[in-house]
């Protein structure tokens, strides 16, 4: 009866140790699958992928690595942490993670006490990291690359509308087995409403809004254009004038394109852009946009230039004409 018992102990001990540990990775980032045993002299461990067939990931005996039978899918990115093995740890680190790199993975360590296993299902995510959102005639886009697994993608607006938003989304999976992710939405001519776009994996979720501010008509010597900021903190500032870049800000690193440098005369804490000496050609649509770790909002304002000069050119042209005006009246009234 004693023996009985041990033995159902022994092999519920087993089967709990084989239980699946749940490790979750980032795509192209470097992680650890846990692997820990009772050390006992010198130990023989072999890292395998579970899959139709056993593929050999990592070996170690005669206290050095032993990669001679290690799959090619695993050359050059396994390590052990060899100064902690003595020590019970047997973590394998895998880097450059890849999406095929998903499976089960079977730790196995024999010592003079015997052996020991574990297993580890590894999932590999590539989160959404950056969101692009713009407003091209009365459709705005909302697009995002490299993302896995399949992401889904929703719009909302600020005050909500009552009617659905007319949308076509489309998703294409790259080479690498990544998903792309993009959507048009119809807008009304002289929508006042913010929209927003949300894509969303079961790793993370980021959102981008596009809020368009009516037209201002500035003069060439100086101006401010405001920026729609984030609550918290700001990490990233990007303005744009049609489409190209004017000034970069991540944090106190700023980099202003070298066409806009004499324009640029400073940036807000919360981004508004102040800028001196426009050209008439400077006129048009210009976009701010922010970023933290969680969503992006852009802001677009159109930008009309009168230029100083010729307000005083006809200013002067006006006085001349009421001199002459005023002239010709009073010699008219003295030669009556």
């Amino acid at each position: 009866m004693r023996s009985l018992t041990f033995l159902v102990f022994t092999s519920f001990w087993k089967i709990a140790l084989l239980t699946d540990a749940e490790i979750s990775c980032n795509f192209k980032q470097s992680c650890i699958l846990p692997c820990s045993f009772q050390s006992y002299g010198e130990p023989i461990l072999h890292w395998t992928q579970l899959e139709s067939s056993e593929l050999r990931v990592h070996s170690y005996y005669d206290n050095q690595d032993q990669l001679g039978p290690q799959n090619q899918n695993f050359r050059g990115r396994t390590s052990l942490f060899q100064d902690q093995i003595s020590r019970g740890n047997a973590s394998l680190l895998l880097r450059e993670v890849q999406l095929q790199d998903q499976g089960r993975y079977n730790c196995y360590i024999r010592t003079i006490k015997g052996h020991e296993e574990s297993i580890i299902r590894l999932s590999v995510d590539a989160p959404v990291s950056t969101i692009r959102i713009y407003q091209d005639g009365n459709r705005i886009t909302c697009s995002s690359e490299g993302i896995y697994p399949q992401p889904e993608l929703t719009w909302s607006t600020e005050p909500p509308s009552n009617t659905t938003l007319q949308n076509r989304t489309t998703v294409h999976q790259t080479e690498e087995k990544l998903y792309d992710i993009s959507s048009s939405l119809t807008v009304p001519d002289g929508s006042d409403r913010i929209y927003s776009c949300t894509i969303r994996t079961r790793r993370n979720q980021r959102r981008a809004t596009f809020r368009k501010l009516s037209s201002v008509t500035v003069t060439t010597d100086e101006t401010t254009l405001p920026c729609s900021g984030l609550n918290g903190s700001v990490m990233t500032v990007v303005w744009r004038f049609d489409h190209q870049t004017v000034l970069n800000q991540t944090g106190r690193n700023r980099s202003v394109s070298e066409r806009w440098r004499k324009h640029v005369k400073d940036v807000s804490e919360h981004g508004d852009l102040s800028l001196q000496g426009l050209d008439p050609d400077l006129e048009g649509n210009y976009s701010c946009e922010t970023s933290n770790k969680d969503e992006t909002m852009v802001t677009q304002i159109t930008v009309k230039i009168e230029d100083k000069s010729s307000w005083i050119i006809w200013l002067v042209i006006g006085i001349i004409f009421m001199i002459v005006i005023f002239s010709s009246l009073l010699c008219f009234w003295c030669k009556r």
